[in-house]
């Protein structure tokens, strides 16, 4: 049979027939494919994923292993995902199991983070000790009794003993608080008219002090035309003995460590410091100064400024020089911040008035009440502040200036001092004798 009559099945026979080298190559590699492909495929597939192990990775591994490559996408910072490696008994392989939520059904939740490690310490200068500050808690021994005593006595005359101020007499010297510079603003409510040769004759402390030497009949003593600057490191005040010191001022200010170990000594001997901003209201310049100052001259760190209760002897209508004040008028601008002060053994050693009666008290008054708008053979105001009164800033920056505001602000005053004066008395009187 020739070629060309063959069936095409009979030529393919032939070919293969022809071809045996081919075929068997074929049937082996289709034996190896078919043996040892599965078994590649598998290996590939249990290879462990890029971002195991490491430090940097999302699952912990005690191998060294090479830093994972940057991390082109950023996982979202509000997701919280926790990824624990659990062994697998069957298998080499990892499995990796997430508490993450589906994303229909997320809910934040907070992080957790470690808090930062505290800074080194570093070695700080040892403080220098402070004596105590003879705190309301204390008992006053007989010497600080007797000592006292020695420096208030000669203030007032009398019992008052359920006598009240009325039917005593006092007498007394004042200060201004001279602190800091020319500049310093301790002065800001006080001034002079004329040749005085260091008097201060107008302002704030002289006409308070005149208010109540003319209301009293002079039976309360103020030496009104003796009133002088201070400074707050001097001798003189041991010798003089003054009942308070008054500070005020508009700006901040530091006092010495020399003003400030005289005024400590001075108010454990029973003086008083009376602190008055000329910037009414809490957090002035002033304010935060005297706060912060008054505190390094009473550093009891046990007792804080406290504010005057309701029933404090100064708001004490049997006691009140005016008993129709008893409780704290409106200062400059209708500021009408409580009165505050610093103790020992009990009693007022720093007291401070933050609503500006200072400038208040720029404005004299006469006996019968009327604004003291007398003038002296230069024309010059002996009880006004000429800038004040021309100019009339009493009604745009000074508001509640009236006569009645007036007289009820230097009632308070009055009142105060007073109690400076006297309350020392009860504390001295029943304390244990040397």
């Amino acid at each position: 049979m020739s070629e060309d009559s063959q069936s095409p099945l009979q030529k393919f026979v032939d070919k293969l027939r022809n071809s045996r080298d081919f075929t068997i190559s074929l049937l082996i590699h289709v034996i190896l494919v078919s043996v040892f492909g599965g078994t590649v495929l598998f290996q590939a597939v249990q290879e462990p994923p890029d971002f195991e192990g490491g430090g940097e990775g999302f699952v912990g591994s005690s191998e060294a292993v090479a830093a994972p490559p940057p991390q082109t996408q950023v996982m979202p910072p509000t997701q919280d995902i926790s990824v624990m490696a659990t062994p697998v008994n069957t298998s080499t392989v990892t499995a990796i199991t997430t508490t993450a939520t589906s994303p229909m059904n997320f809910n934040m939740s907070q992080m957790v983070m470690a808090p930062p490690a505290p800074p080194a310490p570093t070695a700080m200068a040892a403080p220098k000790p402070v004596a105590p500050a003879a705190g309301p808690g204390m008992q006053m021994s007989a010497a600080d009794a007797s000592a006292i005593k020695a420096f208030t006595t000669g203030w007032g005359k009398g019992s008052g003993s359920g006598s009240g101020t009325r039917n005593r007499e006092f007498e007394f010297v004042a200060y201004i608080g001279q602190y800091g510079g020319v500049n310093s603003g301790w002065d800001s409510t006080i001034s002079t008219v004329g040749d005085t040769k260091g008097v201060i004759n107008n302002g704030s402390l002289p006409n308070l002090l005149a208010y109540m030497s003319t209301r009293s009949k002079n039976k309360v003593k103020t030496n009104y035309d003796k009133v002088k600057a201070i400074k707050l490191d001097s001798q003189e005040l041991f010798s003089v003995k003054p009942p308070f010191i008054f500070l005020t001022g508009s700006k901040d200010f530091r006092l010495t460590d020399a003003e400030v170990e005289n005024l400590r000594k001075y108010v454990r001997l029973g003086g008083a410091i009376w602190g008055d901003a000329s910037v009414p209201g809490r957090n002035s310049r002033f304010d935060l100064a005297f706060r912060r100052e008054m505190k390094r001259v009473i550093p009891d760190k046990d007792k804080d400024w406290e504010e005057l209760p309701k029933n404090h002897p100064l708001y004490d209508a049997r006691q009140a020089y005016f008993p129709e004040v008893i409780a704290v008028p409106p200062g400059i601008n209708f500021y009408k911040e409580p009165v505050y002060a610093l103790k020992i053994y009990g009693e007022v050693a720093i007291i401070y008035t933050a609503n500006d009666y200072g400038d208040m008290w720029q404005f004299g008054l006469l006996p019968d009440g009327k604004i003291d708008a007398r003038v002296n053979e230069k024309g010059k105001y002996v009880a006004l502040n000429d800038f004040l009164w021309k100019n009339n800033i009493r009604n745009i920056y000074l508001r509640n200036i009236s006569e009645a505001s007036l007289d009820t602000s230097y009632k308070f005053g009055t009142n105060l001092v007073l109690h400076l004066l006297t309350r020392w008395d009860s504390k001295v009187k029943s304390a244990p004798s040397l």
